[in-house]
């Protein structure tokens, strides 16, 4: 007879719903700042660096899903003793794309720097319309 260990890994996941404002960028920055410094019963202290991290990473992918994007976003963020997972939906089922950087331009990095500070990086498509872009960061 074969037994199998189920093993329950803790999370904690909390979701907003952004409004297609340039003001959103800003709010989902504090709302992930907070949520990630609170602590949590019986599992691991996200670090400053990783918060850091992840609410650069939330800025760049809530203010591309604001303008490019149709009526707002989702922001979805999860943690684990492992990792943290951002999340954001939109409508719109362009999917981002990593442009060359140019010196003089003055925006089109911000891609560029998700990738770099996430383990992991999607991005896929949403029945009945959309897209949801995926950063995971190891903690």
């Amino acid at each position: 007879m074969r037994t199998h260990r189920r093993t329950h890994r803790r999370s904690v996941r909390v979701e907003y719903q952004l409004p297609d404002q340039a003001t959103s960028a800003a709010r989902a920055r504090r709302v992930t700042s907070a949520f990630l410094a609170r602590p949590r019963h019986r599992m691991a202290p996200v670090h400053a660096e990783q918060i850091d991290d992840a609410t650069l990473i939330v800025s760049e992918l809530v203010a591309n899903a604001t303008r490019h994007g149709h009526g707002g976003c989702r922001l979805r963020l999860r943690v684990t003793d492992e990792q943290v997972t951002v999340e954001v939906s939109d409508d719109s089922p362009a999917r981002p794309r990593l442009r060359p950087p140019a010196a003089e331009a003055e925006s089109g990095r911000g891609l560029a720097m998700v990738r770099c500070l996430a383990e992991r990086f999607d991005v896929t498509p949403v029945t009945g319309g959309g897209k949801r872009v995926r950063a995971i960061l190891a903690i």
